[in-house]
């Protein structure tokens, strides 16, 4: 996990043409005049910290896809990564990257955040922006594309095609962001399913293949007939799909590696807040000390995620017809989860959604309420999350009671 790769990318500069006109015919031609020289494109370099290899086909490799079409998008910006860089090292890497001439650093993992705000105080004239974090300054921000939405209505696939009444979920850390998203799916099982369960292994890391495997198949012989995951390879669609076990996919496009069993799954697009962010930087309407303020949170309204099993594909077309024949009551009527979950699509991509998965009231798993009929959590209970819904089975670490 100590190994770093940089890659730096320039794009062409400008060329000034000097260009002279004169008549053959004239003993003296006038002076030749150089022609207006264009502005200079205002040169950026963005520097970008991973916590897994680029090659990770997970969170990792979907920002450094994200990096490359902001470079291809911005005249002037220059980039360089560093991957598989542990969450505790953060801060060496941040000081090299801002010694080689880095003016924005992304900072891409949860555990950097501590590391980055200490790098914020110690260059008040950097750009900093962390992703999945809650904690700002006049020279950090924060943003994230968030799933949310998309694990609910994936949810509700799962629910409608288990037969057991148990979904396997492989989880990376029992961190805020994963307990909304665990929550998320359970919830999406449940209205489709009521009386599922979400059984739920940990194995506290966001690359290991091995680890993934070993949770997977250990799901499958405890009956969970349906998996989902949050950590960064393609392990569990793999291994569900060898005991044709339907399941869904995360981050990345990952239908190639089972075609018949990859149901749907959560695609990112990390790209529309990188070259928005960007830009503002270029323009001068983000700077250091007026960030403090700036939190992205794009959701499928904003075009920086998606529902699919790859891109255009919101459901395996495999799928569709177990997902209309399947029913689940919505207002007192029977309708077919294929158009529930179309519905809702459509509605959480419009620009002002009427639904959203975490409307009270809500209980967690130790009946305590934690959203009260007719409101929504806030983006900061969000993101501080750490209860998980009733249907969520497991331990999971720092659950209030």
């Amino acid at each position: 996990m100590s190994m770093t790769r940089a890659a730096c990318g320039m794009l062409c500069a400008l060329s000034i043409t000097l260009a002279a006109g004169a008549r053959a015919a004239d003993p003296k031609p006038p002076e030749a005049k150089p022609a207006e020289a264009k502005p200079a494109e205002k040169k950026l370099k963005a520097c970008f910290i991973y916590v897994g290899p680029v090659g990770d086909l997970g969170w990792s490799n979907a920002h450094d896809e994200a990096r490359r079409l902001a470079e291809k998008a911005l005249p002037g910006l220059e980039t360089q990564f560093v991957e598989a860089v542990p969450e505790a090292q953060g801060l060496p890497v941040i000081d090299r990257l801002v010694k080689s001439g880095c003016k924005v650093v992304f900072t891409t993992s949860f555990g950097y955040m501590d590391h980055t705000v200490e790098a914020a105080k110690k260059y008040p004239d950097v750009v900093f922006a962390h992703a999945t974090g809650f904690k700002r300054a006049p020279n950090l921000a924060t943003y994230m594309a968030d799933f949310y939405q998309v694990y609910y209505l994936n949810g509700l696939m799962a629910g409608a095609l288990t037969r057991s009444g148990k979904v396997g979920y492989v989880a990376a850390f029992p961190i805020p962001e994963l307990k909304r998203h665990i929550s998320a799916f359970a919830l999406g099982v449940t209205a489709a399913r009521p009386g599922a369960v979400v059984n739920v292994k940990w194995i506290n890391s966001w690359f290991s293949p091995q680890k993934a495997r070993e949770a997977a198949e250990a799901l499958m012989v405890e009956g969970n007939d349906v998996l989902a995951f949050t950590e960064d390879t393609a392990t569990v669609v793999q291994v569900a799909a060898r005991k044709k076990v339907p399941s869904f996919s995360h981050y990345s496009p990952m239908h190639r590696f089972a075609p018949d069993f990859v149901v749907s799954g959560q695609l990112v697009h990390w790209e529309k807040i990188y070259i928005d962010f960007l830009g503002k930087v270029q323009s001068g309407a983000y700077a250091a000390g007026k960030l403090k303020d700036v939190d992205y949170w794009w959701l499928l309204r904003e075009g920086a995620v998606e529902l699919g099993a790859q891109p255009g594909m919101a459901i395996n077309p495999k799928h569709v017809d177990a997902l209309k024949k399947a029913q689940m009551t919505v207002g007192g009527k029977q309708v077919p989860v294929h158009d529930r979950v179309m519905e809702l699509l459509k509605d959480m991509s419009s620009p002002d959604p009427k639904f959203d998965p975490f409307t009270g009231p809500l209980k967690d798993r130790n009946g305590v309420e934690r959203v009260p009929a007719g409101r929504r959590m806030s983006v900061e209970e969000l993101n501080s999350m750490q209860w998980v819904a009733p249907s969520v089975m497991g331990p999971v670490a720092d659950e209030p009671k």
